[in-house]
Protein backbone atom coordinates (compact mmCIF):
# COMPACT_ATOMS: atom_id res chain seq x y z
CA UNK A 1 0.00 0.00 0.00
CA UNK A 2 1.25 3.30 -0.81
CA UNK A 3 1.43 5.89 1.80
CA UNK A 4 0.98 9.45 1.55
CA UNK A 5 4.22 11.29 2.57
CA UNK A 6 2.26 13.61 5.20
CA UNK A 7 0.88 10.76 6.74
CA UNK A 8 1.81 10.98 10.52
CA UNK A 9 3.12 8.08 12.52
CA UNK A 10 3.86 7.77 15.97
CA UNK A 11 7.44 6.57 16.04
CA UNK A 12 8.75 6.84 19.74
CA UNK A 13 7.41 6.64 22.76
CA UNK A 14 9.02 7.04 26.24
CA UNK A 15 8.35 7.16 29.91
CA UNK A 16 10.19 6.98 33.34
CA UNK A 17 9.15 7.23 37.18
CA UNK A 18 10.34 6.96 40.57
CA UNK A 19 8.84 6.24 43.55
CA UNK A 20 9.66 7.62 47.16
CA UNK A 21 11.25 4.48 48.71
CA UNK A 22 13.23 3.78 45.45
CA UNK A 23 17.00 3.23 46.35
CA UNK A 24 17.85 5.40 43.74
CA UNK A 25 15.14 8.40 44.07
CA UNK A 26 16.59 11.56 42.71
CA UNK A 27 13.84 13.84 43.66
CA UNK A 28 13.20 14.97 39.97
CA UNK A 29 10.83 17.81 39.27
CA UNK A 30 8.51 17.66 36.71
CA UNK A 31 10.49 19.22 33.76
CA UNK A 32 12.97 16.17 34.44
CA UNK A 33 10.58 13.72 34.93
CA UNK A 34 9.21 14.46 31.52
CA UNK A 35 12.64 14.80 29.66
CA UNK A 36 13.37 11.62 31.09
CA UNK A 37 10.59 10.01 29.25
CA UNK A 38 11.44 12.58 26.30
CA UNK A 39 15.12 10.66 26.13
CA UNK A 40 13.64 7.13 26.14
CA UNK A 41 11.35 7.84 23.45
CA UNK A 42 14.08 9.44 21.06
CA UNK A 43 15.82 6.01 21.86
CA UNK A 44 12.92 4.22 21.10
CA UNK A 45 12.57 5.42 17.45
CA UNK A 46 15.36 3.40 16.81
CA UNK A 47 17.55 5.94 14.95
CA UNK A 48 20.23 8.57 16.07
CA UNK A 49 18.50 10.36 19.10
CA UNK A 50 20.59 13.25 18.30
CA UNK A 51 19.18 13.35 15.27
CA UNK A 52 15.70 13.01 15.75
CA UNK A 53 16.02 15.52 18.80
CA UNK A 54 17.70 18.33 16.07
CA UNK A 55 14.57 17.80 13.84
CA UNK A 56 11.81 18.74 16.79
CA UNK A 57 9.50 21.48 15.17
CA UNK A 58 7.62 21.38 17.96
CA UNK A 59 7.58 20.71 21.33
CA UNK A 60 3.61 20.86 23.07
CA UNK A 61 3.49 20.02 27.20
CA UNK A 62 0.59 18.64 29.44
CA UNK A 63 -0.15 21.16 32.16
CA UNK A 64 0.96 19.96 35.00
CA UNK A 65 -1.25 19.97 38.29
CA UNK A 66 -0.07 22.71 40.23
CA UNK A 67 -0.54 25.28 37.26
CA UNK A 68 -3.94 23.80 36.16
CA UNK A 69 -5.63 26.07 38.43
CA UNK A 70 -5.56 30.26 38.88
CA UNK A 71 -3.78 30.64 42.43
CA UNK A 72 -2.78 27.41 42.92
CA UNK A 73 0.11 26.98 45.36
CA UNK A 74 3.58 25.95 43.71
CA UNK A 75 5.98 25.23 47.25
CA UNK A 76 8.64 24.43 44.85
CA UNK A 77 8.65 26.24 42.41
CA UNK A 78 8.74 25.15 38.39
CA UNK A 79 9.30 26.37 34.93
CA UNK A 80 8.18 29.57 33.24
CA UNK A 81 7.91 27.74 30.06
CA UNK A 82 7.72 23.94 30.47
CA UNK A 83 8.17 22.51 26.78
CA UNK A 84 10.85 24.84 25.99
CA UNK A 85 12.76 23.53 29.27
CA UNK A 86 11.96 19.98 28.26
CA UNK A 87 13.63 20.32 24.92
CA UNK A 88 16.38 22.13 26.21
CA UNK A 89 17.37 19.27 27.84
CA UNK A 90 16.91 17.26 24.70
CA UNK A 91 19.52 19.69 22.57
CA UNK A 92 16.16 20.39 20.82
CA UNK A 93 15.41 24.42 19.53
CA UNK A 94 11.50 23.52 18.21
CA UNK A 95 10.03 26.41 16.14
CA UNK A 96 7.06 26.41 18.18
CA UNK A 97 6.01 25.74 21.96
CA UNK A 98 2.68 24.82 23.31
CA UNK A 99 1.38 24.09 26.68
CA UNK A 100 -2.19 22.63 26.74
CA UNK A 101 -4.91 23.29 29.03
CA UNK A 102 -6.31 21.14 31.32
CA UNK A 103 -7.65 17.78 31.62
CA UNK A 104 -7.10 14.75 31.35
CA UNK A 105 -8.20 14.49 27.68
CA UNK A 106 -4.95 16.78 26.82
CA UNK A 107 -2.48 13.80 25.88
CA UNK A 108 -4.79 12.32 23.37
CA UNK A 109 -6.21 15.69 22.04
CA UNK A 110 -2.64 16.59 21.22
CA UNK A 111 -2.18 13.77 19.47
CA UNK A 112 -5.21 13.98 17.43
CA UNK A 113 -4.52 17.61 16.62
CA UNK A 114 -0.84 17.28 15.46
CA UNK A 115 -1.52 14.44 13.77
CA UNK A 116 -3.66 16.76 11.92
CA UNK A 117 -1.08 19.43 11.47
CA UNK A 118 1.36 16.86 10.63
CA UNK A 119 -1.23 15.76 7.41
CA UNK A 120 -1.96 19.30 6.30
CA UNK A 121 2.17 20.38 6.52
CA UNK A 122 2.04 22.72 9.57
CA UNK A 123 4.23 20.80 11.74
CA UNK A 124 6.95 18.36 10.76
CA UNK A 125 8.44 16.34 14.12
CA UNK A 126 6.34 17.01 17.51
CA UNK A 127 7.60 15.87 20.65
CA UNK A 128 4.32 15.53 23.09
CA UNK A 129 5.57 15.02 27.02
CA UNK A 130 4.30 15.52 30.44
CA UNK A 131 5.69 14.82 33.92
CA UNK A 132 4.44 15.26 37.27
CA UNK A 133 6.27 15.29 40.89
CA UNK A 134 3.19 15.64 42.95
CA UNK A 135 5.08 13.21 45.35
CA UNK A 136 8.29 14.95 45.90
CA UNK A 137 6.38 18.68 46.16
CA UNK A 138 4.32 16.75 48.68
CA UNK A 139 7.24 15.61 50.34
CA UNK A 140 9.38 18.36 50.19
CA UNK A 141 7.36 20.99 50.45
CA UNK A 142 7.80 22.33 53.97
CA UNK A 143 10.67 20.61 54.29
CA UNK A 144 14.38 22.92 54.85
CA UNK A 145 16.59 20.80 52.03
CA UNK A 146 13.46 21.23 49.70
CA UNK A 147 14.84 21.15 45.97
CA UNK A 148 14.22 24.27 43.97
CA UNK A 149 12.70 23.36 40.53
CA UNK A 150 12.25 26.43 39.53
CA UNK A 151 14.16 28.12 36.36
CA UNK A 152 13.45 29.82 33.06
CA UNK A 153 13.76 28.70 29.35
CA UNK A 154 13.89 31.41 26.71
CA UNK A 155 11.85 31.28 23.73
CA UNK A 156 8.29 31.59 22.72
CA UNK A 157 5.21 29.91 24.27
CA UNK A 158 1.50 29.30 23.27
CA UNK A 159 -0.13 29.21 26.68
CA UNK A 160 -3.64 28.51 25.84
CA UNK A 161 -4.87 29.05 29.94
CA UNK A 162 -6.49 26.44 31.65
CA UNK A 163 -9.75 25.48 29.80
CA UNK A 164 -11.98 25.70 33.09
CA UNK A 165 -14.40 27.43 31.58
CA UNK A 166 -18.07 25.89 32.24
CA UNK A 167 -16.64 23.52 34.54
CA UNK A 168 -16.10 25.56 37.43
CA UNK A 169 -18.69 28.14 39.23
CA UNK A 170 -19.67 29.83 42.44
CA UNK A 171 -22.59 27.64 42.54
CA UNK A 172 -20.07 24.70 42.50
CA UNK A 173 -17.65 25.99 44.83
CA UNK A 174 -20.38 27.46 47.54
CA UNK A 175 -21.97 23.45 48.13
CA UNK A 176 -18.97 22.03 48.10
CA UNK A 177 -17.76 20.70 44.60
CA UNK A 178 -14.44 21.55 44.15
CA UNK A 179 -12.72 18.71 44.30
CA UNK A 180 -13.80 16.23 41.72
CA UNK A 181 -14.25 12.95 44.24
CA UNK A 182 -17.17 14.82 44.38
CA UNK A 183 -18.36 15.84 41.26
CA UNK A 184 -17.87 12.49 40.01
CA UNK A 185 -19.82 10.73 43.21
CA UNK A 186 -23.01 12.63 42.48
CA UNK A 187 -22.63 10.99 38.56
CA UNK A 188 -21.84 7.92 39.64
CA UNK A 189 -25.36 7.72 42.24
CA UNK A 190 -26.98 9.41 38.82
CA UNK A 191 -26.06 5.98 37.28
CA UNK A 192 -26.50 3.58 40.12
CA UNK A 193 -30.33 4.84 40.15
CA UNK A 194 -30.91 4.64 36.69
CA UNK A 195 -29.68 1.19 36.92
CA UNK A 196 -32.18 0.60 39.69
CA UNK A 197 -29.02 -0.66 42.17
CA UNK A 198 -28.75 -1.21 45.63
CA UNK A 199 -25.61 0.73 47.10
CA UNK A 200 -24.37 -2.68 47.90
CA UNK A 201 -24.56 -4.35 44.45
CA UNK A 202 -23.27 -1.22 42.89
CA UNK A 203 -20.15 -1.69 45.54
CA UNK A 204 -19.54 -4.95 44.22
CA UNK A 205 -19.63 -3.82 41.00
CA UNK A 206 -17.34 -0.91 41.01
CA UNK A 207 -15.04 -3.44 43.09
CA UNK A 208 -15.04 -6.32 40.33
CA UNK A 209 -14.59 -3.43 37.97
CA UNK A 210 -11.24 -2.34 39.21
CA UNK A 211 -10.06 -5.50 40.71
CA UNK A 212 -8.48 -6.43 37.19
CA UNK A 213 -6.93 -3.30 37.11
CA UNK A 214 -5.05 -3.55 40.12
CA UNK A 215 -3.35 -6.87 38.74
CA UNK A 216 -2.10 -4.68 35.39
CA UNK A 217 -0.31 -2.72 37.71
CA UNK A 218 1.06 -4.86 39.59
CA UNK A 219 3.70 -5.89 36.43
CA UNK A 220 3.89 -2.38 35.31
CA UNK A 221 7.32 -1.42 36.15
CA UNK A 222 6.25 2.61 36.13
CA UNK A 223 2.85 2.04 38.49
CA UNK A 224 2.41 4.22 41.49
CA UNK A 225 0.93 1.56 43.86
CA UNK A 226 1.40 -2.17 42.24
CA UNK A 227 -0.74 -4.15 44.47
CA UNK A 228 -3.15 -6.84 43.62
CA UNK A 229 -6.63 -6.10 45.51
CA UNK A 230 -10.20 -8.04 45.01
CA UNK A 231 -13.05 -6.76 44.05
CA UNK A 232 -14.25 -7.09 47.98
CA UNK A 233 -11.29 -5.12 49.56
CA UNK A 234 -11.34 -2.46 46.96
CA UNK A 235 -15.20 -1.71 47.90
CA UNK A 236 -15.52 -2.51 51.50
CA UNK A 237 -14.55 0.33 53.79
CA UNK A 238 -11.45 -0.21 55.95
CA UNK A 239 -8.36 1.70 58.15
CA UNK A 240 -6.94 1.93 54.67
CA UNK A 241 -9.46 1.82 52.78
CA UNK A 242 -11.37 5.15 54.04
CA UNK A 243 -14.31 6.55 52.58
CA UNK A 244 -13.87 9.67 50.61
CA UNK A 245 -17.35 10.62 48.64
CA UNK A 246 -20.02 8.44 48.80
CA UNK A 247 -19.95 6.20 46.87
CA UNK A 248 -16.15 5.77 46.59
CA UNK A 249 -13.57 4.67 48.42
CA UNK A 250 -9.55 5.75 48.40
CA UNK A 251 -8.32 2.33 46.40
CA UNK A 252 -11.57 3.54 43.62
CA UNK A 253 -10.70 6.83 43.00
CA UNK A 254 -7.34 8.24 41.01
CA UNK A 255 -3.75 8.10 42.84
CA UNK A 256 -2.15 11.53 42.15
CA UNK A 257 1.01 10.62 44.77
CA UNK A 258 2.98 10.21 41.92
CA UNK A 259 6.03 10.80 40.34
CA UNK A 260 5.89 9.88 36.44
CA UNK A 261 6.88 10.91 33.15
CA UNK A 262 5.94 9.96 29.58
CA UNK A 263 6.22 11.33 25.85
CA UNK A 264 5.48 10.41 22.56
CA UNK A 265 6.76 11.20 19.11
CA UNK A 266 4.98 11.63 15.89
CA UNK A 267 6.17 12.83 12.75
CA UNK A 268 5.10 12.98 8.59
CA UNK A 269 6.39 9.23 7.34
CA UNK A 270 8.47 11.10 5.00
CA UNK A 271 10.67 12.82 8.06
CA UNK A 272 11.13 9.06 9.54
CA UNK A 273 12.12 7.80 6.55
CA UNK A 274 14.56 10.73 6.24
CA UNK A 275 16.12 10.31 10.04
CA UNK A 276 16.06 6.28 9.17
CA UNK A 277 13.62 5.15 11.74
CA UNK A 278 12.53 1.56 10.90
CA UNK A 279 9.15 1.29 9.45
CA UNK A 280 8.23 -1.32 12.03
CA UNK A 281 8.59 1.61 14.99
CA UNK A 282 5.35 3.11 12.96
CA UNK A 283 2.26 2.97 14.57
CA UNK A 284 -0.61 4.91 12.69
CA UNK A 285 -3.97 6.80 14.05
CA UNK A 286 -6.31 5.29 12.25
CA UNK A 287 -9.38 6.92 13.88
CA UNK A 288 -9.94 9.94 16.32
CA UNK A 289 -11.98 11.95 17.73
CA UNK A 290 -12.68 14.92 20.53
CA UNK A 291 -15.96 16.06 22.14
CA UNK A 292 -17.03 18.12 25.00
CA UNK A 293 -20.24 17.14 27.09
CA UNK A 294 -22.44 19.69 28.54
CA UNK A 295 -21.97 21.90 31.46
CA UNK A 296 -22.55 19.63 34.76
CA UNK A 297 -25.63 21.09 35.88
CA UNK A 298 -27.48 21.12 32.30
CA UNK A 299 -26.96 17.54 31.43
CA UNK A 300 -29.84 15.14 30.60
CA UNK A 301 -28.82 12.49 32.41
CA UNK A 302 -26.57 13.09 35.19
CA UNK A 303 -25.24 9.40 35.19
CA UNK A 304 -24.07 9.06 31.40
CA UNK A 305 -21.97 10.83 28.79
CA UNK A 306 -23.24 10.93 25.33
CA UNK A 307 -19.92 13.08 24.43
CA UNK A 308 -17.93 10.22 25.59
CA UNK A 309 -19.42 7.75 24.07
CA UNK A 310 -20.05 9.25 20.72
CA UNK A 311 -16.00 10.29 20.46
CA UNK A 312 -15.59 6.31 21.12
CA UNK A 313 -17.75 4.99 18.88
CA UNK A 314 -16.54 7.41 16.17
CA UNK A 315 -12.87 6.76 16.46
CA UNK A 316 -13.83 2.91 15.50
CA UNK A 317 -15.88 3.78 12.89
CA UNK A 318 -13.17 6.01 10.99
CA UNK A 319 -10.60 2.94 11.54
CA UNK A 320 -13.16 0.57 10.23
CA UNK A 321 -13.07 -1.67 13.65
CA UNK A 322 -15.94 -3.22 16.29
CA UNK A 323 -14.89 -2.85 19.74
CA UNK A 324 -15.15 -6.84 19.32
CA UNK A 325 -12.00 -6.59 17.33
CA UNK A 326 -9.43 -4.66 19.20
CA UNK A 327 -6.33 -5.91 20.26
CA UNK A 328 -5.84 -3.32 23.37
CA UNK A 329 -8.00 -1.23 25.31
CA UNK A 330 -7.23 1.81 27.76
CA UNK A 331 -10.37 3.09 29.31
CA UNK A 332 -9.50 6.43 31.40
CA UNK A 333 -10.10 5.46 34.97
CA UNK A 334 -10.02 8.07 37.40
CA UNK A 335 -13.68 6.71 39.02
CA UNK A 336 -15.26 4.03 37.86
CA UNK A 337 -18.16 5.94 35.85
CA UNK A 338 -15.46 6.92 33.40
CA UNK A 339 -14.83 3.36 32.37
CA UNK A 340 -18.54 1.79 32.81
CA UNK A 341 -19.67 4.92 30.55
CA UNK A 342 -17.32 4.18 27.68
CA UNK A 343 -17.74 0.38 28.42
CA UNK A 344 -21.44 0.81 27.92
CA UNK A 345 -21.24 2.07 24.92
CA UNK A 346 -19.09 0.12 23.31
CA UNK A 347 -20.61 -3.31 24.73
CA UNK A 348 -17.35 -3.81 26.54
CA UNK A 349 -17.94 -6.13 30.16
CA UNK A 350 -16.25 -5.81 33.27
CA UNK A 351 -14.58 -8.68 32.98
CA UNK A 352 -13.23 -8.56 28.90
CA UNK A 353 -10.57 -11.00 28.77
CA UNK A 354 -8.80 -8.24 26.87
CA UNK A 355 -8.79 -5.59 29.73
CA UNK A 356 -9.77 -1.99 29.90
CA UNK A 357 -6.69 -0.93 31.19
CA UNK A 358 -2.86 -1.24 29.74
CA UNK A 359 -1.26 0.41 32.57
CA UNK A 360 -3.29 -0.42 35.37
CA UNK A 361 -5.28 2.48 35.34
CA UNK A 362 -5.73 5.53 37.38
CA UNK A 363 -6.08 4.22 41.00
CA UNK A 364 -3.17 1.38 40.44
CA UNK A 365 -0.82 2.70 37.68
CA UNK A 366 -1.37 5.96 38.99
CA UNK A 367 -3.00 9.30 38.01
CA UNK A 368 -0.18 11.52 36.91
CA UNK A 369 -2.10 15.07 36.44
CA UNK A 370 -3.54 15.49 33.39
CA UNK A 371 -0.71 13.27 31.93
CA UNK A 372 -2.44 9.70 32.63
CA UNK A 373 -3.36 8.67 28.79
CA UNK A 374 0.58 9.43 27.44
CA UNK A 375 0.88 6.70 29.56
CA UNK A 376 -1.64 4.80 27.95
CA UNK A 377 -0.53 6.01 24.29
CA UNK A 378 2.80 4.60 25.35
CA UNK A 379 1.77 1.34 26.60
CA UNK A 380 -0.37 1.21 24.11
CA UNK A 381 2.21 1.75 20.75
CA UNK A 382 4.57 -0.81 22.84
CA UNK A 383 2.04 -3.80 22.71
CA UNK A 384 0.93 -3.17 19.48
CA UNK A 385 4.69 -3.37 18.28
CA UNK A 386 5.20 -6.59 19.96
CA UNK A 387 1.98 -8.31 18.85
CA UNK A 388 0.44 -6.03 16.37
CA UNK A 389 -3.39 -5.17 16.02
CA UNK A 390 -5.23 -2.39 16.89
CA UNK A 391 -5.50 -0.63 20.15
CA UNK A 392 -7.96 2.12 21.72
CA UNK A 393 -7.04 4.75 23.81
CA UNK A 394 -10.15 6.68 25.99
CA UNK A 395 -8.75 10.11 27.61
CA UNK A 396 -11.44 11.95 29.67
CA UNK A 397 -10.87 15.58 31.20
CA UNK A 398 -13.04 17.57 33.70
CA UNK A 399 -15.85 15.85 34.95
CA UNK A 400 -16.75 13.47 32.06
CA UNK A 401 -16.70 17.00 30.27
CA UNK A 402 -14.09 16.58 27.59
CA UNK A 403 -13.29 13.00 25.90
CA UNK A 404 -10.65 12.53 23.17
CA UNK A 405 -10.76 9.00 21.76
CA UNK A 406 -7.61 7.42 19.37
CA UNK A 407 -7.44 4.11 17.62
CA UNK A 408 -3.83 2.74 16.80
CA UNK A 409 -2.76 -0.12 14.29
CA UNK A 410 0.27 -1.16 13.05
CA UNK A 411 -1.04 -1.74 9.55
CA UNK A 412 -0.71 1.44 7.46
CA UNK A 413 -3.57 3.32 7.65
CA UNK A 414 -4.18 7.00 5.50
CA UNK A 415 -4.67 9.98 7.36
CA UNK A 416 -8.31 11.01 7.83
CA UNK A 417 -9.88 13.84 8.97
CA UNK A 418 -12.56 13.47 12.01
CA UNK A 419 -16.25 14.67 11.54
CA UNK A 420 -15.93 15.75 15.15
CA UNK A 421 -17.63 19.20 14.46
CA UNK A 422 -20.53 17.53 13.37
CA UNK A 423 -20.86 15.46 16.36
CA UNK A 424 -20.67 18.12 18.87
CA UNK A 425 -22.97 20.04 16.49
CA UNK A 426 -25.64 17.48 17.53
CA UNK A 427 -24.74 17.43 21.00
CA UNK A 428 -25.32 20.83 21.24
CA UNK A 429 -28.46 20.52 19.86
CA UNK A 430 -29.96 18.48 22.87
CA UNK A 431 -32.23 21.02 25.59
CA UNK A 432 -30.10 21.58 28.53
CA UNK A 433 -31.58 21.21 31.98
CA UNK A 434 -32.64 24.79 33.92
CA UNK A 435 -30.39 24.88 37.21
CA UNK A 436 -31.93 27.08 40.02
CA UNK A 437 -29.17 28.84 41.82
CA UNK A 438 -31.65 29.79 44.28
CA UNK A 439 -33.87 26.95 45.12
CA UNK A 440 -37.13 27.20 47.39
CA UNK A 441 -39.97 24.86 47.46
CA UNK A 442 -40.27 20.95 47.94
CA UNK A 443 -38.50 18.88 45.63
CA UNK A 444 -36.80 15.62 45.21
CA UNK A 445 -33.48 14.29 45.35
CA UNK A 446 -32.50 13.64 41.92
CA UNK A 447 -28.67 12.33 43.18
CA UNK A 448 -26.22 12.78 45.68
CA UNK A 449 -23.12 12.28 47.81
CA UNK A 450 -21.54 12.49 51.25
CA UNK A 451 -18.06 13.77 51.48
CA UNK A 452 -16.00 12.05 54.83
CA UNK A 453 -13.07 14.35 56.35
CA UNK A 454 -10.15 12.57 57.83
CA UNK A 455 -11.34 13.58 61.13
CA UNK A 456 -14.65 12.19 60.59
CA UNK A 457 -16.68 15.25 59.72
CA UNK A 458 -19.24 14.24 57.09
CA UNK A 459 -21.27 16.82 54.49
CA UNK A 460 -23.82 16.06 52.47
CA UNK A 461 -24.74 17.39 48.89
CA UNK A 462 -27.48 17.16 47.34
CA UNK A 463 -28.38 17.45 43.59
CA UNK A 464 -32.40 18.08 43.20
CA UNK A 465 -35.35 18.54 41.23
CA UNK A 466 -37.56 21.75 41.81
CA UNK A 467 -41.78 20.45 41.22
CA UNK A 468 -41.00 22.60 37.86
CA UNK A 469 -38.24 20.55 36.76
CA UNK A 470 -35.38 23.06 37.38
CA UNK A 471 -32.50 21.44 38.88
CA UNK A 472 -30.27 22.64 42.20
CA UNK A 473 -27.60 22.20 44.16
CA UNK A 474 -28.10 22.21 48.12
CA UNK A 475 -26.33 21.19 51.28
CA UNK A 476 -27.10 19.07 53.75
CA UNK A 477 -29.14 15.90 54.95
CA UNK A 478 -25.69 14.16 55.96
CA UNK A 479 -26.47 11.54 58.14
CA UNK A 480 -29.64 10.35 56.12
CA UNK A 481 -27.55 9.92 52.45
CA UNK A 482 -24.91 8.16 54.33
CA UNK A 483 -27.22 5.44 55.97
CA UNK A 484 -26.75 2.67 54.15
CA UNK A 485 -30.11 1.49 54.79
CA UNK A 486 -31.46 4.74 53.34
CA UNK A 487 -32.37 4.92 49.17
CA UNK A 488 -31.82 9.04 48.97
CA UNK A 489 -32.99 9.05 45.49
CA UNK A 490 -36.51 10.01 44.74
CA UNK A 491 -37.25 10.98 48.22
CA UNK A 492 -39.16 14.14 48.64
CA UNK A 493 -37.53 17.34 50.19
CA UNK A 494 -37.94 21.04 50.99
CA UNK A 495 -34.92 23.05 49.67
CA UNK A 496 -34.02 26.80 50.77
CA UNK A 497 -32.15 29.40 50.00
CA UNK A 498 -29.48 30.48 52.66
CA UNK A 499 -27.47 33.43 51.17
CA UNK A 500 -24.89 31.73 48.64
CA UNK A 501 -25.72 27.90 49.13
CA UNK A 502 -29.37 26.08 48.85
CA UNK A 503 -30.35 23.93 52.39
CA UNK A 504 -31.92 20.63 52.25
CA UNK A 505 -34.04 19.24 54.88
CA UNK A 506 -36.55 15.90 54.87
CA UNK A 507 -39.98 17.23 53.73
Amino acid sequence: MLIDSRTPVLVGVGQFAERLDDPGYQRLSAVQLAAAAAQAALADTGADPVAVAAAIDVVAGVRQFEISVPGADIPLGCSDNFPRSVAARLGAKPRRAVLEVTGGQSPQHLVNEFAAAIAAGDAGVVLLAGGEAISTIERYAGADDRPDFTEHADGDLDDRGYGLDGMVSMTLLAHGLADMPAQYALLENARRARLGLSRSAYAAAMGALFAPFSRVAVGNRFAAAPVARDAASLATVSEANRPIADPYTRFLVARDKVNQGAAVLLMPVSEAKRLGIPADRWIFLAGHADLRERDLMQRPDLGSSPAAAAAARHALSMAGVEAGELTTIDLYSCFPIAVFTVADALGLAADDPRGLTVTGGLPFFGGPGNNYSMHAIAATVERLRAGGGVGFVGANGGSMTKYSAGVYRTTPSEWVPDESARLQAALDAVPVVTEAEEADGPATIETYTVKHGREGRRRGIVVGRLDDGRRFLAKGLADYLADPATEPIGTRVRVTPTGLANAVTLE
